[in-house]
């Protein structure tokens, strides 16, 4: 049976993505009666409904082999995409096909979902998503797969934004030839993935490398913020449990930090630097000023942060326990002054690097910004 594709998949890149190879010639225009497409609200995709007097445009595709269809469903299937029949009208007249309709009650329609508006919006994000879901096909269900697709979508975001580069006036200009590298199939892949694979490089001398092994914790970009008030030169710094500190047996694995969480999937970090000092200290950001940006730990991780520095007013009142019950957060509040935070870099009681360099920058702008408050 042919399947009648009305939403994401009639973008032709993703759909060889999850089929895992060109659509080539088993294409064409359809068009499904009664039907309308919808942004599903909340959702990076759409839905699809019935309307009277409206007219779903999608493409029919057929000669499916049987490993395609077990991709389109492993692909459509952990977000409440169930096949049902229906018939379309193409070029040739009418047409049994098949469509992927999201289970009752399971969606909620919001605006109309136009294709190239997506495009613009999400492909590239959807691109990347979709080459992560379907390298777990065969490892993960389609389920749990949609459990930590927001965390898929968050990587793909993260590589979008890596790809940018940063200046090479010191550094080597490197070229794509400069790296090889062969993956292996062992690692972990999870809300956060392990990889493990073989590498070689252009050395400085300009000979090759030999080939050696290593792994990478592939993570996602994060936001920090560090909230100051420059007319009562104090700042806000923030306390949690975490873990890394609990496997090193440190302890007290209670930690100060600045504000931060994970950039999702097509947000700028300045705005996740907004809502997270709303959800961790209830905290509404003035000016947000770009610190710097990086790696934190670059020998082994992809995890890159993106520093700012939020002016605010900390004369007001805020609540001193704060964080998102569903993320089981448990976060403490501190407001300092400015010299105290920076004395406890040299006691040793800020472990939490970031905050470390924060604190040092501000140090650097601090008489600048107090004299243009």
């Amino acid at each position: 049976m042919a399947i009648f594709l009305y939403g994401t998949l009639r973008h032709l890149p993703l759909l060889a993505i999850v089929l895992g190879r060109d659509p080539g010639p088993n294409l064409r225009e359809a068009t499904l009666h009664d039907h309308a497409v919808h942004w599903a609200a909340g959702q990076s995709f759409p839905m699809i409904q019935p309307e009277n007097g409206a007219q779903a445009q999608g493409l029919l595709l057929d000669g499916l082999t049987t490993d395609d269809q077990a991709r389109l469903d492993f692909y459509e299937g952990g977000f409440g995409y169930q096949l049902r029949p229906v018939t379309v009208q193409t070029g040739q007249g009418a047409a049994e096909a098949l469509v992927y309709f999201p289970d009752p009650g399971l969606r909620v329609p919001a605006a109309p979902w136009d294709l190239q508006d997506w495009v613009a919006r999400d492909g590239a994000i959807a691109l990347g998503a979709a080459t992560e879901v379907m390298e777990r096909m065969g490892h993960n269900s389609a389920q749990e797969v949609a459990r930590i697709f927001p965390a898929i979508r968050a990587r793909a975001w993260a590589r979008i934004m890596g790809a940018r580069g940063a200046p090479t006036t010191v550094r080597r200009d490197a070229r794509r030839e400069d790296i090889e590298i062969s993956p292996r199939p062992t690692g972990f892949d999870g809300f956060f993935r392990v990889k493990h694979f073989d590498l070689r490089h252009r050395t400085f001398s300009g000979g090759q490398s030999n080939w050696f092994q290593r792994e990478t914790f592939v993570a996602f970009d994060a936001a920090l913020v560090l909230p100051y008030d420059p007319e009562t030169d104090q700042v806000l710094l923030i306390e949690q449990l975490r873990y890394g500190p609990i496997w090193r047996d440190d302890p007290v694995p209670w930690t100060l930090e600045p504000i931060a969480g994970l950039v999702d999937a097509g947000e700028p970090p300045a705005d996740t630097a907004r809502r997270e000092a709303v959800e961790e200290a209830g905290l509404q950001l003035g000016d947000l000023q770009r610190m710097f940006a990086g790696y934190p730990s670059p020998g082994y991780s992809s995890e890159h942060f993106h520093c700012f520095l939020g002016i605010c007013d900390l004369g007001k009142p805020l609540a001193e326990n704060s964080g998102l019950d569903d993320e089981n957060e448990d976060i403490r509040s501190h407001i300092l002054p400015f010299e105290r935070a920076l004395a406890l870099i040299d006691s040793g009681e800020i472990t939490a690097m970031p905050l470390t360099a924060m604190l040092l920058w501000l140090a650097r702008h601090r008489d600048h910004l107090r004299a243009s408050a």
